[in-house]
């Protein structure tokens, strides 16, 4: 078999086949990957979403057969778990607990049932700010896409997900979707706004909400001031991130 589907709540992709090695994203229950190489203990695998590779532990993916994959591939029925934690069943009854974002349309293929609160559908831009929420506080995490511990970019990508967009996994790759705006005051709740270091390559995105605010992944999921600068941390008294393009996704 050379496709695979999540049936755990958080597994960490490596960038090798080692416990010890760089987590560079995750998978979240029901995600659905494509197999590019397996080993006795270790696969390398593509993340369909967005196209992120990487090694996962073969005790932590279940196989399945070409045409689920290609049904859940050209699924529109996006749902997706709504609390930051809720349960799936097993056949003995046994839970399994899934976080915020986690894929339950998928529970029939993995023989589990679902029963909490889930996001159907896709919603407008104007609720993007409402899930941001669900994760403030959460902690820095590289690689993470939870409310226990989550990266900058995939804070952005798992709201706009849930929400039933899809944006790519990193910073600079999601600068290149959308349409560039050439002032702030141009921009709408749910934009996003992306900075670089001072070699000038984008490190950082943010969601821009109302009033020159800006909600954030910097230690933890926060928020900051917006100006044409940057990001000020009112905090700190000091700007700690430099402004380099806003992009109307919607």
């Amino acid at each position: 078999m050379h496709h695979g589907i999540c049936h755990l709540s958080i597994v960490p992709i490596r960038f090798l086949a080692e416990d010890t090695s760089e987590m560079v994203t995750q998978l979240l229950y029901g995600d659905h990957i494509k197999i590019l190489e397996k080993r006795k203990y270790w696969s390398k695998i593509r993340d369909d979403f967005d196209g992120c590779e990487g090694w996962i532990r073969n005790n932590q993916f279940i196989p399945i057969h070409k045409q689920d994959y290609k049904n859940l591939k050209k699924s529109e029925d996006n749902n997706f778990a709504a609390d930051l934690v809720s349960y799936v069943s097993n056949s003995k009854s046994i839970l399994i607990p899934i976080v915020l974002g986690s894929v339950v349309q998928n529970t029939n293929l993995l023989g589990h049932k679902f029963e909490g609160a889930s996001i159907a559908a896709k919603k407008g831009k104007s609720n993007l700010i409402n899930t941001a929420l669900h994760y403030l506080n959460a902690p820095y995490l590289w690689g993470g896409k939870t409310p226990f511990g989550i990266d900058g970019s995939g804070f952005t990508q798992m709201v706009y997900k849930i929400n039933g967009y899809k944006l790519l996994r990193r910073a600079e790759e999601q600068a290149t979707q959308g349409e560039a705006l050439s002032f702030i005051e141009e921009s709408e709740p749910g934009d996003l706004a992306f900075f670089d270091n001072n070699e000038g390559r984008i490190n950082h995105v943010g969601l821009i909400m109302q009033d020159n605010f800006i909600i954030h992944v910097h230690g933890k999921v926060r928020i900051d001031r917006l100006d044409h600068t940057g990001i000020f941390n009112t905090e700190q008294r000091l700007y700690t991130h430099k402004l380099r393009v806003i992009k109307k996704i919607l």
